[in-house]
């Protein structure tokens, strides 16, 4: 089972390191202890609203930003670890048919997630395809 603050705690410690930043230097721009930091970046603490708040204005970056990318993994693992449903489970999360496949064959059409099984070789893709929201750490399914 793949818990949310696991996530949580994966996508603030990407941040981190992509900006080349130390735990004591978010810690201490956020004013959050580095031992709380740290647990809640390995997901042993559930950090409220406020610490995240905190924490993402030290790292620059939006909330929401955060969030979308912790809802694109939590999708991902939700397809790689149970059984498909009947119904999409994520509107904006696309997976591209078969070429040829559809009334337009010379362009790319998408079918809903919720068909997919979980041994097929089709990769993600997102509807809105915005920069900076994740995609780079979007893994094949």
């Amino acid at each position: 089972m793949v818990l949310l603050r696991q996530l949580l705690g994966d996508v603030l410690r990407r941040l981190r390191l992509r900006q080349g930043r130390t735990l004591r230097e978010v810690s201490a721009s956020a004013r959050v202890s580095l031992g709380y930091l740290s647990e809640v970046e390995r997901g042993q603490k559930e950090a409220s609203s406020e610490l995240l708040a905190a924490i993402c204005g030290a790292l620059g970056t939006p909330l929401s930003q955060v969030f979308r990318e912790v809802s694109d993994n939590f999708a991902l693992a939700e397809l790689q670890n149970e059984p498909v449903l009947g119904m999409p489970r994520e509107p904006g999360l696309r997976v591209p048919a078969e070429a040829g496949v559809g009334p337009r064959k010379a362009e790319r059409t998408f079918i809903p997630i919720g068909t997919i099984s979980p041994d097929s070789q089709g990769s993600l893709e997102f509807a809105g395809e915005e920069p900076g929201f994740g995609l780079t750490d979007m893994v094949p399914v």
